[in-house]
């Protein structure tokens, strides 16, 4: 089986934010930790899901739908940075992840979309 490499880094990202979410849990910033982990999450989901799509369009939907979360999960990441609840070492960690993967997913919509003409 081919490697993923952009399944890779969103699901080791997910594991992250998992992480991140219960440490939030522990301060009791409940509403936080159930937002980052929800968008967080929701990255791998949306690319592994693109992974057997119906179509092209599908996959292209999937990875769009994936984007936004990422840019969701990246904006909490910032809020939680300057709200002093996350660690700055941990916040670069994870905002470096982020980038990545939204770079990746714009590549590949990019890719995906000239191939439609």
């Amino acid at each position: 089986m081919k490697e993923n490499k952009l399944l890779n880094l969103s699901q080791e990202f997910a594991l992250k934010v998992i992480k991140l979410a219960n440490n939030l849990r522990d301060k009791k910033e409940h509403s936080f930790a159930d937002q980052i982990k929800r968008s967080g999450t929701s990255i791998s989901a949306n690319i592994a899901e693109a992974n057997y799509p119906q179509s092209r369009l599908d996959m292209i939907s999937k990875f769009e739908i994936a984007l936004k979360e990422a840019n969701e999960t990246e904006n909490w990441l910032i809020i939680l940075n300057n709200s002093n609840l996350v660690e700055k070492s941990i916040f670069e960690l994870l905002h470096n992840k982020v980038i990545k993967i939204k770079i990746l997913l714009i590549t590949s919509i990019k890719t995906l979309k000239s191939k439609l003409n």
